[in-house]
């Protein structure tokens, strides 16, 4: 039970997280030529999809993770999401210091589930 709440929850904020990327960045690649304010309102449009996948994830995931384990767990997933995106979409070389990010994450992962 526990397993399939925590899959269900980090499906969610996968999704969730996908949208909030593609919210706070992708206006650099794609609106870069309209005013600050038409990419923020766009933004805010694909911003209501994180919410509607983010929101659930974190109640559901409340049910049984601490509220610092959900943190731990939504920032393993936003550099998870992040490091493609900016490798793909927006052509960012990918570089050492993601892996060592994502090994101090996996350190924090370690810690924060332990128990």
């Amino acid at each position: 039970m526990k397993s399939a709440i925590l899959f269900r929850t980090a499906l969610l904020l996968i999704l969730s997280n996908t949208f909030m990327t593609f919210a706070w960045y992708s206006h650099l690649r794609n609106w870069n030529d309209k005013k600050w304010y038409i990419a923020a309102l766009l933004s805010w449009g694909i911003a209501l999809f994180e919410y509607l996948f983010q929101v659930p994830a974190n109640r559901l995931g409340y049910t049984t993770l601490s509220l610092a384990q959900l943190k731990v767990l939504q920032e393993i997933i936003t550099l998870s999401v992040f490091a493609p995106f900016a490798v793909i979409y927006m052509h960012q070389p990918i570089k050492l210091d993601y892996l060592w990010s994502g090994l101090c994450l996996a350190g924090a992962a370690y810690f924060m589930f332990r128990s």
